[in-house]
């Protein structure tokens, strides 16, 4: 583990940007940045796309360590470069923003009330090569629909199963077990997700530590208690779906949570805007996000 990437996301101030859709979710952020489906034939063209779309954001002179603490990454764009440097090497190297990998692929479908991560291919050689680049975690995405006990419990061995597998890699896991802000029994599934987390953050060992990436709760602070477990070094929020004033006001109301925003961070980017203008956007996005994260 780096030692300067784990003081950099144990105590600084800021945020992690999560620059890391794919599959389906790639097509509807570059449509939201104003790149249509008619503006490319083949999902390779789409991925060359996105990218340039990532290493805009990246090479932006918003986007800096002052209020930026990480970065998660989608796998292509690990393996791709940013000015002739790999991303996650342009990231730490010459921005100090501690890259993260998302390594999951996908959901299952919904059974006993939440989606499961699909089988991930080669967990181990996916970890074996983010170690040769300067990854320090990686990022893995489950959602919970309904207060189902049976369910949460699954999704939380599952999730727990494969961050073990990570630890013993030497990388440092996000466990993100998203409540769907949609569900109508939100606030009960997350007294339930509590509960569960709790039980198995008490289980690991004392030289083992995690991040959690929560849905911002239905009452504020709700989640305190898990961001001052020892074995937690940071809970950051998803924005789920809530606009960027949304996600910020929410965030806004939890003192320990700091954000992990993907659409809200990138709202009102377009591929039309000049530099300037995108810059401008973009500045305005991380400092909001950052004041709701260091609120206190």
């Amino acid at each position: 583990m780096n030692e300067r990437q784990l003081a950099r996301i144990k105590n600084d101030s800021g945020f992690i940007a999560a620059l890391d859709q794919s599959g389906g979710s790639t097509a509807k952020a570059l449509g939201l940045y104003g790149i249509g489906a008619d503006s490319y034939s083949n999902e390779a063209q789409m991925f060359d796309l996105v990218h340039e779309m990532r290493a805009r954001i990246i090479k932006s002179p918003s986007f800096t360590s002052q209020r930026i603490l990480g970065a998660i990454l989608f796998e292509m764009t690990m393996d791709r470069e940013i000015d002739s440097l790999g991303s996650a090497e342009f990231l730490w190297e010459q921005k100090n923003i501690v890259p993260f990998l998302k390594v999951d692929s996908g959901l299952l479908e919904e059974a006993e009330g939440v989606q499961l991560m699909k089988p991930i291919p080669n967990l181990a050689g996916l970890l074996s090569r983010a170690k040769t680049h300067p990854i320090f975690g990686t990022k893995m995405r489950s959602v919970i629909k309904l207060a189902n006990p049976v369910g949460i419990d699954s999704l939380l061995n599952q999730q727990f199963v494969i961050a073990q597998e990570i630890l013993e890699s030497g990388l440092v896991p996000i466990i993100e077990p998203e409540v769907d802000i949609k569900s109508p029994e939100k606030s009960q599934a997350e007294v339930l997700l509590k509960y569960g987390l709790l039980n198995r953050l008490d289980c690991l060992s004392d030289s083992q530590s995690v991040m959690l990436k929560l849905t911002l709760p239905t009452v504020p602070g709700f989640y305190t208690e898990l961001a001052e477990h020892p074995r937690v070094l940071r809970v950051v929020a998803l924005s789920g779906g809530y606009s960027r004033d949304e996600a910020n006001r929410a965030l806004a109301e939890n003192p320990k949570l700091i954000a992990s925003f993907s659409r809200a961070l990138t709202e009102g980017l377009n591929a039309s805007q000049s530099d300037v203008e995108f810059d401008k956007k973009l500045d305005a996005s991380i400092e909001s996000i950052y004041r709701a994260s260091t609120k206190n």
